[in-house]
């Protein structure tokens, strides 16, 4: 099935969606609480690697807010290490597409 994911859904774009390049945009408003969980829980970037079998390069990709994605799987063990929820660890940053801060809350 051209275009469609395994579940049957077309996974073509739409016509008022935007290309490869505003997906990236909207995967930067994305943001990433790492450091401040980290900080709040006293634990090192290198602590939290070795709970969670992910590299210390990955978390640090991570961390800086440079990663474009993650596996359900890694979020979850990160949620585990980290005693915390999704929504925790994650912050959709709606007026703020262009942002790779780690730590930046929402305006407003």
């Amino acid at each position: 099935m051209t275009g469609h994911d395994m579940t049957g859904h077309d996974m073509r774009s739409h016509p008022d969606e935007g290309g490869a390049a505003d997906g990236q945009d909207e995967a930067a408003a994305i943001g990433i609480r790492l450091e401040a969980l980290l900080s709040e829980r006293q634990m090192t970037l290198t602590e939290l690697s070795d709970r969670v079998g992910v590299t210390i390069v990955n978390l640090s990709v991570l961390k800086n807010g440079r990663a474009r994605a993650i596996r359900f799987s890694t979020l979850a063990r990160l949620c585990r290490a980290l005693d915390c929820q999704p929504g925790d660890l994650l912050r959709y940053l709606a007026d703020q597409p262009t942002a790779a801060g780690s730590d930046r809350a929402p305006a407003g």
